[in-house]
């Protein structure tokens, strides 16, 4: 595909498409493990009733929308990293500034990416980040005109960002995810169980996972150890008044009963749907009919290049959760009529058009730059991080991020 015809498609269509069909790497009906979430007595899959071939199915989703669009950003910065693709994006630097403990984050990392906190407590040149020319121009930008987030950090408008703590508490400029992607379990092994408060019926998984440790030691829970601020002791008067008596298992020692937790699935396939649309990507403006055609091109380049990065990157999602394709997923343009045409582009073809496509944005105008820009982060921010590690090591913290 060349830079005209994808013109020609984001002027007119209604999205791109694929459906691809996936197995576990182990083989077909190998388990898998789902992501869990909080339930009222234990973590559970999120299981749901599809309609697939005109019957209702029993589906769990094996990776959410947010998820895959985090993979589908890692992907698109490992391609950035490696230089066969260039990729506007703002970059806080840790260690430059003398936190080694904490990695580089940029805009692709951050959880609400260009209008993430990490990236408002951080300054350029000496100045907070927020106040800056560029800074100003990203606060200020909105879907009529989304010049300064393309020339910034584009991967906003194709992922979606909200300025939630812009002006007008929360009020801030909304951009909508231009791209879905999801991977769900079709045909799943299940039981239906009845909610005893609510009376609800509701859907579990009918696999298993056990869980057992035997400790070499032979450590057994009746011995006395006693934890301390600096870890633990065996003897009461060393570990001082402050000394709490806990169970060995409790300072890791000592075997774990054997459990069985209601956990893991078998299904018959799993799918992942991806959809970049076009008609949303059309609802951006960039200034004039020149420059939204680039922009809107470009951006639909950059979601193309990140479905076949992340395709080289494959599908091991989480321990026990490896998948693999079942054979060749066409990409398809959907036309506004529901019609659809098949297209192939391959890795190094989407890379190709990528960067033409940030050419022709170049060209159009758009002040575009592969390298990233840098940003430090403040003081106040470093020193945050700082305490916060003191007290996690000293065993003083909450979970991240509690209120």
């Amino acid at each position: 595909m060349k830079i005209s015809q994808l013109n020609e498609i984001v002027q007119s269509g209604a999205a791109f498409r694929r459906r691809r069909r996936l197995q576990p790497v182990g083989g077909h009906g190998d388990k898998l493990f789902p992501p869990t979430y909080p339930g009222k007595d234990a973590p559970e899959h999120v299981f749901e009733k599809r309609r697939v071939n005109g019957e209702d199915v029993v589906c769990v989703l094996i990776d959410s929308v947010q998820s895959q669009a985090n993979r589908l950003e890692e992907a698109l910065l490992e391609a950035a990293k490696e230089g066969v693709i260039r990729l506007p994006r703002i970059v806080v630097d840790f260690p430059g500034a003398g936190l080694n403990s904490v990695p580089e984050i940029s805009s692709l990392d951050a959880p609400h990416r260009i209008f993430d906190a990490i990236l408002r407590d951080s300054e350029l040149d000496g100045v907070p980040f927020r106040k800056t020319e560029i800074g100003e121009r990203i606060r200020a930008a909105k879907p009529h005109d989304a010049s300064a987030i393309l020339e910034a950090s584009p991967t906003a408008l194709l992922f979606g960002a909200w300025n939630s703590t812009g002006e007008g508490g929360g009020l801030g400029a909304k951009f909508a995810r231009a791209i879905v992607s999801e991977i769900i379990g079709v045909g799943v092994s299940s039981e239906e169980i009845k909610d005893q408060q609510t009376g609800e019926m509701k859907l579990r998984t009918a696999g298993r996972r056990t869980g057992s440790r035997i400790d070499p030691l032979g450590i057994i829970k009746s011995v006395d150890v006693f934890k301390t601020d600096e870890g633990w002791e065996a003897d009461p008067a060393l570990a001082g008044k402050k000394g709490k008596k806990v169970r060995p298992s409790e300072i890791n020692h000592g075997n774990i009963a054997p459990s069985i937790d209601k956990l893991g699935v078998t299904c018959d396939y799993a799918e992942q749907t991806c959809v970049i649309t076009l008609a949303g990507l059309r609802r951006l403006r960039f200034g004039d009919e020149i420059k939204n055609l680039a922009a809107r091109s470009y951006l639909a380049a950059m979601g193309l290049v990140a479905l076949t990065e992340a395709d080289r990157q494959g599908y091991a999602l989480r321990s026990r959760c490896d998948l693999v394709c079942e054979g060749e997923a066409p990409l398809e343009v959907v036309a506004f009529d529901g019609s659809a045409v098949t297209v192939h582009l391959g890795l190094e073809a989407a890379r190709a058009l990528h960067e033409e496509a940030f050419d022709a944005a170049v060209k159009a105008g758009f002040a575009l730059s592969g390298e990233p820009l840098r940003l430090k982060p403040q003081d106040k921010l470093i020193h945050i991080v700082r305490e916060s590690q003191k007290k996690a090591l000293a065993d003083e913290g909450g979970d991240a991020g509690e209120g």
